[in-house]
């Protein structure tokens, strides 16, 4: 038996060393090189780690990074939560929604991005024209440096909500109606059973979806690289987009490999530190359900 399941385990186990493992201990080691591509490689230790705290253009990417983090991952939330409790019904209708919503996730990110591309045109596009219904002067969108990133944002957590949207989904549907049978009783209404019952049951779900969020959102590049090539003025610049024109624009590669090694260290630190404030609060909610749930026991005998 045990035989078995290494034979099933073998082919995504070689393929997590061949694609992810060994290209990691290859980026490591590059990482302390200069290595260009063309010409001779030297040894050249942490210099690429300390170059990058001395490069301007790391920290505009770092803050450009941060800002689209601070952006999308709420909004990412809200919207993906939001449509979920919609959609969580069992009308005929609501599967047809659940598949239009899910269909950008599975649309390639360049098709998007030139859909919005012609939506955010400052003369045509129809969010400006919609704009222009209600009075307001849309604003030039990817050609102005302080709209460009918040329009970037709005395609990204369109693109990409239908999918936890659907992990949302299982978590509403995994809420025991009793839980929501007795808040009605208890005379709570529609907002108090979702602050009470509906956020408090989704809290390892939200975990889960905030963490894939975040990084989502230090890994963007497809967006910029379609819609502004990281303009105007550098304010889309990207960390990725920065390694990525370190590594096969100026073919840089070493010092591109150091920079994704500090970018997976942010992103580790960022998750850690959403896991430890995601995680001390369901498990005090499941000691205080469990103590509940002991109360009861000795009562009732």
């Amino acid at each position: 038996m045990r035989r078995n399941a290494w034979i099933f385990l073998a082919v995504p186990l070689a393929l997590f060393l061949v694609f992810m493992l060994l290209p990691m201990v290859i980026a490591a080691v590059i990482s302390f090189t200069d290595y260009a591509i063309v010409g001779d490689t030297e040894w050249v230790g942490l210099e690429n780690y300390t170059r990058i705290f001395q490069d301007s253009f790391f920290w505009i990417s770092l803050r450009n990074t941060a800002w689209y983090t601070l952006l999308y991952v709420p909004l990412g939330l809200v919207i993906a939560l939001g449509s979920a409790i919609l959609l969580n019904r069992s009308h005929r209708a609501v599967r047809l929604f659940r598949t239009l919503f899910y269909i950008p996730v599975v649309s390639s990110t360049v098709a998007t991005a030139t859909i919005w591309y012609w939506l955010l045109n400052p003369q045509k596009g129809l969010l400006n024209v919609a704009l222009g219904w209600i009075g307001i002067d849309g604003p030039a969108w990817l050609y102005d440096s302080q709209w460009a990133m918040p329009a970037i944002v709005l395609m990204s957590v369109w693109a990409g909500f239908g999918a936890n949207m659907i992990i949302f989904l299982g978590g509403l549907q995994g809420v025991p109606g009793d839980l929501y049978e007795a808040a009605r009783l208890d005379g709570a209404n529609a907002w108090q059973q979702f602050r009470y019952v509906t956020l408090p049951s989704l809290s390892r779900t939200t975990f889960l979806v905030s963490t894939l969020l975040i990084i989502g959102a230090f890994q963007v590049f497809d967006q910029a690289y379609v819609l502004t090539k990281g303009g105007p003025g550098n304010s889309t610049v990207t960390m990725v987009y920065y390694i990525y024109n370190k590594g096969f624009g100026a073919l840089e590669m070493g010092y591109a490999s150091a920079l994704s090694f500090v970018l997976f260290v942010i992103i580790l630190i960022f998750s850690l530190a959403n896991a430890r404030l995601s995680n001390p609060r369901s498990d005090a909610a499941d000691r205080r359900r469990a103590r509940r749930h002991d109360r009861k026991a000795v009562s009732a005998r």
